[in-house]
């Protein structure tokens, strides 16, 4: 018995009409331009097909003949071809030129949703890189120093072997001054990151990055 499901979608009609009309339809490179009213031939000639709807049909014939291969084949000298592949009225320059700018629109459309993707993914990753390098930073490097106030009270004092330091004034530090950081008995040498109003960010020779409170900063 001949299998009359019906087909399911444009891909599949327009392999259908390949093989049933290969004079006409093409599967690979440019497509040759095919007649005016080529939907009603192709209603006549298939309205005993169990497999095709008119309304699929139609919408096959949509979209093979908005696809870039078929517009890239409305050229000059062009002749339009029926169901049998009979030659017909040749191309107009009003139909070339409409070819034309119907495939540049579709192209700038396809192209600019893939820069645009690029992009969103672009920036999906570079936040990703940034949340990670910032997490290395916090779990590694950032280590707080307790406050001055819970700490005995000989180690709030300034090391007294050196008469030379003198206490920062918070209100006055700023980004990229250079500092020293009362750790132990000998002061260490740092570059300042971040100034908020409970705190200092201090980067050392070293590398390490300290938040300390202005009270262990000095000059």
């Amino acid at each position: 018995m001949e299998n009359t499901e019906k087909l399911k979608n444009s891909k599949e009609i327009v392999a259908y009409l390949v093989e049933k009309f290969p004079a006409c339809f093409v599967a690979e490179g440019e497509a040759k331009p095919l007649k005016i009213g080529i939907f009603q031939d192709l209603a006549e000639r298939l309205a005993d097909d169990a497999k095709v709807s008119k309304t699929m049909l139609r919408s096959a014939l949509r979209q093979y003949t908005s696809s870039w291969r078929y517009l890239h084949g409305l050229k000059a000298g062009q002749a339009r071809v029926d169901l049998d592949g009979n030659l017909g009225e040749l191309l107009t320059e009003e139909h070339i030129e409409h070819a034309r700018q119907a495939l540049k629109e579709s192209k700038e459309r396809v192209f600019a949703n893939r820069r645009v993707n690029a992009k969103e993914a672009k920036e999906k990753g570079e936040q990703g890189d940034k949340a990670k390098k910032n997490h290395r930073i916090t779990s590694r490097n950032i280590v707080s120093v307790p406050n001055a106030a819970t700490q005995p009270k000989e180690q709030n004092k300034a090391p007294s072997a050196d008469t030379s330091l003198v206490k920062v004034d918070i209100t006055t530090l700023k980004v990229g001054q250079g500092v020293r950081v009362v750790m132990g008995k000998s002061p260490v040498a740092g570059t300042i990151k971040e100034v908020t109003r409970d705190d200092v960010q201090v980067q050392l020779q070293t590398g390490m990055t300290l938040r300390v409170k202005s009270d262990h900063l000095v000059l």
